[in-house]
């Protein structure tokens, strides 16, 4: 079990349309008694395939502990359904710059010696295309307990002084560029990466300054991430591997609790993946939880 993202479906609001359970070919959804349920967490990628299906918008993706995502469980449904369903899967999985799962789903297939179907291998191409990746050098620890975290100075209760902020209204200007910001739900093939300046921001920053967007965020395409909630260490790395390869500068906001520099940790590697020969300098802005800047480093 481990802290991931995973669909959950509002019952009040869900008509039991299957609208959904079609959507998700992995097999996580079914109808049962009237209502959509997930009948395997293991079969859940997180990336909401089944939320576009659903007409009464009972179906969002959250953040919980839950089983791990088995590929191979997967790619034994997506077979028995047939190569149209096969390559709708793998090509979902490729717009949504999964290469690690794209990779596990074509060796499961190679292992069986199974033909990957023409239109399947047109859509990960440019994953089949890439340099091999190194395997990762370590893992994020999943979250455990409440009490895990009363070791963790990051996770320290404080309270803050109230500062005098000039009010704001729902109208004030937004600088973000483009959309999702997510990492775990990006394409990092996207046409905003290409020759962008790149802010990767920790999940807490744009709350912690003020001024996020006219300081850090105007002009630049934003990602953001979590180092110690987030699971999936190696799906992050080969992502911000695929991003820096076009990136123009690169720009990182954390925040100064020690867990947030977990985040440097995974940009630098993803950084020596590149087959840049030019490796971009990495600008790295630690925020304090009071806000403001404390420490600007070049990495």
């Amino acid at each position: 079990m481990a802290i991931r993202q995973i669909i959950e479906i509002d019952e009040a609001k869900c008509t039991g349309c299957g609208d959904c359970a079609t959507g998700c070919p992995e097999g996580a959804l079914r109808i049962i008694e009237g209502k959509a349920r997930m009948v395997g967490e293991n079969l859940c990628d997180g990336l909401g395939a089944c939320i576009g299906s659903c007409p009464a918008g009972a179906i969002t993706i959250v953040e919980r502990e839950a089983e791990a995502y088995e590929e191979g469980r997967v790619m034994e449904n997506m077979v028995r359904l047939g190569s149209a369903v096969l390559t709708a899967h793998l090509e979902h999985l490729a717009h949504h710059g999964q290469d690690t799962y794209v990779r596990e789903a074509l060796a499961w297939m190679e292992e069986r010696a199974l033909p990957l179907p023409a239109e399947a291998a047109r859509a990960v191409a440019p994953i089949l295309a890439a340099a091999p990746k190194p395997a990762p050098a370590f893992a994020l620890k999943p979250l455990q307990s409440p009490a895990a975290f009363e070791a963790c100075p990051g996770s320290a209760p404080r309270r803050l002084p109230p500062l005098a902020v000039p009010k704001a209204t729902a109208q004030a200007p937004s600088a973000l560029g483009s959309w999702p910001i997510q990492l775990h739900l990006v394409n990092p093939r996207a046409p905003q990466f290409s020759g962008a300046d790149l802010l990767v921001a920790a999940d807490c920053t744009a709350f912690s300054l003020g001024g996020f967007h006219a300081t850090l965020l105007e002009g630049r395409s934003l990602v953001i991430a979590c180092p110690k909630l987030d699971q999936g260490r190696d799906v992050y790395v080969d992502k911000l591997a695929t991003i820096l390869e076009g990136a123009a500068s690169v720009t990182l906001a954390i925040m100064e609790v020690p867990c947030c520099s977990g985040l440097l940790k995974l940009l630098l590697e993803a950084r020596e993946r590149t087959s840049r020969t030019d490796k971009p300098a990495i600008r790295t802005l630690v925020l304090g939880i009071g806000g403001g800047v404390v420490k600007e480093s070049q990495h």
